[in-house]
């Protein structure tokens, strides 16, 4: 396994990220593809074997239930001061007007539910999962130094908003000397570069780790074009994603497969090598619900694309409509 540094901060994370997105319980939440805690265990013990210490989860996920199947498997099978454990804040976890958002009243509450769940004492990345339209940015900052000040958390990140929404939030940390955004969580991949525009660019200028989701757009560009899975058929999430733009996606989906032929890889591998190769992402999220979804990532580390390859992979991308900031 490869580490890097997440963004400036000294925090090193393995160049892959287990996200456990897909860990509760079937049929509990939005998502019915999930996996239940024995599945899962195999997944993270895979993750571990294979040198990941970076895993990230949020608290909406199978409402809270993947931070309890995470937290359970990290404390029997890991050494906490090795594990990097993100977890995210903004959802709705209960009723009433203060069950969710970045108000300084929900993410008091929202971390310490958490932690709980977690069996944890810290979190080392607390991430706010959206932007709050409703909460003034200030109030939201001070909210999460104080979290970090009080040892709840040690770094805090930041997941799919706009450039100009990120910025404002360093920003206003900058003015009163608060702790600040050391990662983006956006979403980032060949069907999707929107991020290219303003967001990427922003990180680099300012030292931002970048750790992308849904790296292989929810697994259309590990397969065939025409094939398909549980998933795909079921994940309403990513087809408002991704069916509006298929016309022109499956050119991109092809090139991978040409490319992934030439090198004797897996498309998912090639997906990934080119992603890890974007400055300045640090550290894709791998939604593992097998343990043969890291075994068979973990080539894409060593795997060199030329710029034939690139060029192949990215001459048919065209502007999307923008998904996730909203």
């Amino acid at each position: 396994m490869e580490y890097t540094k997440l963004g400036r901060s000294g925090l090193e994370v393995s160049r892959l990220c287990l996200g456990t997105m897909g860990f509760g319980t079937p049929g509990e939440w939005i998502h019915d593809w999930v996996i239940d805690e024995d599945a899962s265990r195999e997944v993270v013990k895979t993750a571990l074997d294979a040198g990941i210490n970076f895993f990230d989860t949020a608290d909406v996920y199978s409402r809270g239930g993947s931070e309890r199947i995470l937290g359970k498997h990290l404390k029997d099978m890991a050494d906490r001061d090795e594990i990097v454990l993100a977890t995210k804040v903004n959802g709705r976890m209960h009723d009433g007007p203060n069950g969710e958002g970045l108000s300084r009243k929900h993410i008091m509450s929202a971390i310490d539910a958490s932690l709980e769940r977690l069996g944890t004492d810290y979190v080392d990345l607390y991430i706010v999962h959206r932007w709050d339209y409703t909460t003034p940015i200030e109030e939201t900052m001070e909210a999460l130094n104080d979290v970090v000040r009080s040892g709840r958390a040690r770094y805090i990140g930041a997941s799919a908003m706009f450039a100009w929404q990120f910025l404002e939030a360093l920003h206003v940390s900058e003015q009163h000397g608060w702790s600040k955004f050391i990662s983006m969580q956006n979403h980032y991949n060949l069907l999707y570069r929107e991020e290219e525009r303003e967001m990427l660019p922003l990180c680099r200028a300012k030292g931002i780790g970048v750790t992308p989701y849904s790296p292989l757009a929810a697994g259309r560009l590990a397969r065939d074009w025409n094939s398909t899975s549980q998933r795909a058929e079921s994940d309403f999430v990513a087809r408002q994603k991704y069916d509006s733009t298929q016309e022109t996606d499956h050119r991109i989906v092809d090139a991978v497969g040409q490319v992934a032929e030439s090198h004797r890889a897996t498309r998912a591998q090639v997906a990934l090598a080119w992603l890890l190769a974007q400055e300045p992402v640090a550290s894709p999220l791998i939604g593992a619900t097998k343990p043969s979804h890291i075994t068979s990532a973990l080539p894409a580390l060593e795997l060199e694309l030329t710029a034939e390859d690139r060029a192949l992979l990215q001459e048919h991308y065209v502007p999307h409509q923008v998904v996730g900031p909203q």
